[in-house]
This record gives structure tokens, C-alpha cells and sequence, in this order.
């Protein structure tokens, strides 16, 4: 099976001495996983990190094998936050989550557009707020969606019963709003919301561990 496409690199780990496995993220394939020959030498190394946008192209004999990946940067993402410790917890909490959730070959073109605009939104003043909701569709698109309506309480912290379990939600989410001013406090309410939301839908009930670069990014706003 021969193909070309373009993906963000969401984990990598050494295989023999010169070669690694990555997992990638793909447009039209979904999250794939190969082996990369010379993975390890400098100059492939150097842009085999973890966010960034590679083009790849694949070949394997069967489905079923692990197929091998030859692979070009595209964009280098993850060095522009190197020196930022929230962005970089970001980027890191947006890969593994992908990594753990998404299943093997099937294509989420609508996650794939999301991400493609929430990192180029990543320089905006407010893409915590961006990448809350980033998380919200992400849920939802993996079949766990919610609808609320909305609200004009005075509280800024409301209580939500989803599936029969009760969550407490900052008021913009319910409202479908971007706040213009917000404090590190509410990211952290609304980063516990989505955080209780997926651990009750996808990791308690298939026995997986939240990642633990979503944990370390949500207590950057305590």
C-alpha cells in the first residue's frame, strides 16, 4: 500500500540503531504509524519533533504490517516554542491526546481541520480559549458531543448534567463565546471541564491514562 500525504508527527521511539517508529497524524489517512530508516542520523533527527508538520510517503506490502515512511519537513512547529513553557505543554497535550484517542487508518478530516487552524492560532493573545475549544470538538467528533442552552446568569461557573453526571462549567462554554478578558482561574475551570469530560468518556471506560502533558499544561493556569 503506496501513498503520499502531509500530517503532524504526534510520537516517535528509537527502533534498532539507526531507525525510529513515528506516529503521525495524516490529512486523508488518519493516524498512521512506520518505520523510519536513518530516523536518527542529525539531519533527519533535527526535524523529527514532536508537533511538527512533515510530508511523508508510505509503503507497505500488507495492511497489516508496519509499513515504512520516508519523510520531509514541512513546517517546523515545535522549536518556535521552545522558550515557552505553556505553548510547548500545548503542543506536547495536543499530540499525546491525539495519540491516545484517535484509532489506527481512519480519516477525522474535520480534526484535521481543526488542528491545522489551532495551530496557526497558537500566536493569537487568546488561543487558550481557542484551545479549550479545540478540545470541546474533538469530543465531539469522537461521538461524545454535548448541546446546552444558553444562559444569562449572573455566575460565572455553572453546574451542567451531561449523561447523567455533573459537571461545573465556566458560562462562556455553555454561551458558545470567546471572552475578550479572562483569567488564568477560568482557563483553569474550563481546562478541568473538558479534562473530567474525556476521562468519564474515553479514558476511565477503556482503562487508559490521561496524558500527563494535558496534566502539566491545565496547572499552568493554577
Amino acid at each position: 500500500m503506496n501513498w503520499e500525504d502531509e500530517g503532524y508527527l504526534l510520537s516517535k521511539k528509537k527502533f534498532r540503531e539507526n531507525a525510529v517508529i513515528i506516529s503521525v497524524f495524516t490529512q486523508k489517512f488518519g493516524k498512521v504509524s512506520g518505520i523510519v530508516y536513518g530516523g536518527t542520523s542529525r539531519k533527519v533527527k533535527n526535524y523529527l519533533q514532536i508537533g511538527n508538520k512533515i510530508f511523508i510517503i508510505h509503503n507497505s506490502k500488507s495492511r497489516n504490517k508496519l509499513g515504512y515512511l520516508k519523510t520531509e519537513i514541512i513546517e517546523a512547529i515545535s522549536p518556535r516554542y521552545f522558550d515557552d513553557k505553556k505553548r510547548s505543554y500545548v503542543l506536547l497535550s495536543i499530540t499525546e491526546l491525539l495519540n491516545s484517542l484517535l484509532p489506527d487508518e481512519e480519516t477525522y478530516k474535520n480534526i484535521y481541520i481543526s488542528l491545522n487552524n489551532l495551530i496557526k492560532s497558537l500566536e493569537n493573545k487568546n488561543w487558550p480559549i481557542l484551545y479549550l475549544y479545540w478540545e470541546i470538538n474533538l469530543i465531539k467528533e469522537l461521538g461524545f458531543g454535548f448541546k446546552t442552552d444558553k444562559t444569562s446568569s449572573s455566575k460565572e461557573i455553572l453546574s451542567l448534567n451531561i449523561d447523567n453526571v455533573l459537571y461545573k462549567v465556566p458560562k462562556f462554554i455553555i454561551n458558545e463565546e470567546i471572552p475578550e478578558n479572562y483569567s488564568k482561574e477560568t482557563i483553569y475551570q474550563a481546562l478541568s471541564f473538558t479534562r473530567n469530560l474525556m476521562l468519564n468518556k474515553f479514558y476511565l471506560p477503556n482503562n487508559l491514562f490521561l496524558p500527563k502533558s494535558r496534566i502539566v499544561f491545565e496547572n499552568c493556569f493554577i
